[in-house]
């Protein structure tokens, strides 16, 4: 998704003194239009590429980079201050209106676990580094299952900004350098534009090849495009073909374009080399309407001239703005994971209705404010003063969750309200348990539990082992916690039991990666950094020696159930060779819907999952034969699931932050019920002067009752 230029650009600098004014454009602006009703459609009713992201990308260099170098020419300076405010005139009120509204919708209508994560969006959106906001979430594993944010379209406007801070001073530079060697500035401006241009599309190719997720967001991987726009307007008023190419070239562009995205849909990783496609597309479209001749009454460029298609132009900017957060209402409502046929209609309706109001009466409206003051710091004030209310709303209603926030963990400290998995404990525990607000707080459970190991976990394109150490440093005892996320969300049950047992706790984990000797996947990719990571641990193990190593046990999966990989047991067998213990506990329910959204919608006993879905009836380690004798197993799963049937809330807790792991909070207090397993499998005893945790939650029930 990439925005639409706010049109018509080429005002911002001075008016020319010498040079002649190029020709208006009518049929880029029928192309602007095409382009973005492609994105829309394709958003609505395919969910995919539309090429009208790499159009509008196309056409910012193109009108943009004619503009700078026709001031360089002219007055041997870019007015910086002027070009700037003006864009951020054009570009902030209508934006901001956009971000207030999807504000003032996710309070009523979306759930709070995504309240944090829209304003933190926003503020991206509005501040223009929006792209590293959604590349950082996109190649977090922990992050993949959030829901699809109401402002995600903004990136493509975060691109097209810094792409507005860099242009000026690299077209000022060209002049520079040509002022000071004698040459033509058109052809100092050819030098560096192509350079940017060679540059990004190499880079584009190998971040794409190497990180396709990241790159779909890089501005360095998304920068040749402007720049080919950039290059075309340097050359496009010497192109003069005969009317009969042009013809054929303004059809087969035109007809690619809105073929894009069945061509390529989701089948190609996006840019690098698929992006031609509609880059290329848009090149010749722009090729047929330049030069003197007419192209004839049937020609693409006549039609993209017309009448209607240039006033959808102008719209067009708005009308990318509105579209996307008017779906994501729409599917948030209904909920829905995609529009029906009638549904993408009345989205499309909306976002046009929308798009026509907002560039009347706010872009309209600001252009008539300011009429009278043309000084840059008018033009800068009209589009700051949009803006502003909008970070400060955002922070305002940060302060007020993270109050919220603050008031629920004060309610949590008391055990006997807020048990967690400790709630089984005893009849009387669950009977007598009042029903409170959820803790953790479903705006902030994500990044709380995430925090909690930050910096001491291996990402996915990670090879080598990050580790992190716990508990008592100098203990004689050691545990190494190694495997994937679902290894990891025992951490903090593990971590509180270390601290308690004078346990030295030693953290070697990976995104999505198992501890296991098998060759696997990510993202349907054969996960190489996995297999490196795994080679790395087993030599990270046999320095460390740990006593014992806590991994997963087996596999749940809702689609081909729960079983234990072959890897896993040949990875035990390694490690009895080693002399090293093994504890392996039984792997945790996956549930069909995000937890923390389910409990903000719903009662909280609606948020439930069958044991069936995506566990065995009994654990599938029972029935192998092949166990080394090192191994030992642990099974958490009657703390989880009672009557077959596996609960978001348990003793007031959050169980899971996602789909299926857990929350920070509720992985504590699994260590009261993990505590006597895990003693009796490592063949600890404890001191009878100290009670366990289980003794302690019932001494405290029995003081609090009395």
């Amino acid at each position: 998704m990439s925005a639409p230029v706010p049109s018509p650009v080429t005002d911002v600098i001075a008016t020319p003194v010498t040079t002649q004014r190029p020709r208006r454009r009518s049929d880029i602006e029928g192309l602007r239009a095409v382009a973005a009703v492609l994105i829309a459609v394709y958003h609505i009713w395919f969910g995919t590429v539309s090429g009208g992201v790499d159009v509008f990308l196309l056409l910012t260099g193109f009108l943009i980079t004619g503009s700078l170098v026709r001031a360089m020419e002219r007055q041997g300076r870019i007015a910086f201050g002027a070009f700037w405010a003006k864009l951020i005139k054009r570009l902030f009120p209508a934006g901001a209106v956009v971000l207030g509204t999807v504000l003032v919708l996710t309070y009523l209508f979306f759930p709070r676990s995504q309240w944090t994560a829209v304003i933190e969006d926003v503020r991206a959106a509005a501040l223009y580094y929006g792209n590293w906001h959604l590349a950082l979430g996109s190649v977090d594993y922990m992050a993949e299952n959030s829901a699809a944010s109401a402002v995600q379209h903004f990136w493509s406007l975060a691109v097209q900004g810094q792409f507005y801070l860099l242009w000026p001073v690299l077209i000022t530079g060209a002049g520079l350098i040509a002022a000071w060697s004698g040459a033509r500035m058109r052809r100092v401006a050819l030098v560096a534009v192509g350079t940017v241009l060679v540059g990004s599309f190499v880079y584009s190719l190998w971040i794409t090849t190497t990180e396709p997720v990241w790159a779909y967001f890089d501005t360095g991987a998304r920068l040749w495009e402007p720049a080919l726009g950039g290059l075309l307007a340097l050359v496009v008023h010497k192109v003069n073909l005969p009317a009969a190419v042009r013809w054929g070239a303004g059809w087969l562009g035109l007809i690619a374009l809105v073929l894009c995205g069945f061509v390529i849909g989701d089948s190609l990783p996006y840019p690098g080399y698929a992006s031609l496609w509609p880059t290329l597309a848009a090149l010749l479209i722009i090729l047929a309407g330049a030069g003197e001749a007419e192209s004839g009454r049937l020609s693409a460029t006549r039609l993209l001239s017309l009448r209607p298609l240039t006033w959808l132009g102008g719209h067009a900017y708005t009308l990318f703005l509105w579209h996307w957060p008017v779906l994501i209402v729409h599917l948030e409502l209904t909920q829905q994971d995609e529009p029906t046929l009638g549904g993408g209609f009345l989205v499309l309706g909306i976002s046009f209705i929308a798009a026509v109001l907002t560039s009347r009466l706010v872009d309209g409206g600001v252009s008539r404010m300011t009429r009278r003051y043309r000084t840059p710091s008018w033009s800068l004030a009209a589009g700051v003063i949009f803006i502003l209310p909008i970070l400060v709303a955002g922070s305002l209603w940060g302060q007020s969750i993270e109050q919220d926030r603050q008031l629920r963990m004060e309610l949590s400290s008391n055990p006997l309200a807020y048990p967690g998995a400790a709630v089984h404990l005893t009849p009387a525990l669950a009977e007598g348990l009042p029903e409170l607000p959820i803790y953790p707080d479903t705006t902030t459970v994500v990044q709380d539990t995430i925090d909690q190991t930050r910096g001491c976990n291996a990402f996915t394109n990670d090879t080598e082992v990050v580790s992190c150490e716990f508990g008592d440093l100098d203990s004689d005892y050691t545990i190494a916690l190694v495997g994937s996320s679902h290894a990891r969300h025992w951490f903090q049950a593990l971590e509180s039991l270390s601290g308690r047992h004078g346990w030295r706790l030693v953290l070697m984990t990976k995104n999505a990666c198992q501890f296991s000797t098998e060759e696997q996947t990510y993202r349907g990719e054969t996960y190489t950094e996995c297999t490196d990571w795994n080679d790395d641990v087993m030599d990270e193990i046999e320095e460390l020696s740990p006593d014992a190593v806590f991994t997963l046990a087996s596999l749940t999966d809702r689609t081909h159930g729960e079983h234990v990989p072959e890897g896993f047991v040949e990875r035990w067998h390694q490690l009895d060779r080693m002399g090293i213990d093994v504890i392996a506990v039984r792997d945790t329910p996956r549930f069909d819907f995000r937890v923390p959204e389910c409990t903000d919608r719903n009662d909280r006993e609606a948020c439930t999952a069958p044991k069936s879905a995506s566990m065995a009836p009994q654990a599938p380690y029972e029935a192998l034969t092949d166990v080394p004798a090192n191994t030992r197993f642990l099974d958490m799963t009657d703390y989880l699931c009672q009557d077959e049937v596996c609960h978001g809330v348990i003793g007031n807790q959050l169980v899971y932050y996602d789909t299926n792991h857990f929350s920070y909070s509720f992985s504590k207090s699994l260590a009261v019920v993990m505590e006597p397993q895990l003693l009796e499998v490592l063949g600890h005893s404890m001191p009878t002067s100290e009670p366990t945790l289980f003794e302690a939650a019932l001494s405290l029930q029995e003081s609090e009752y009395s």
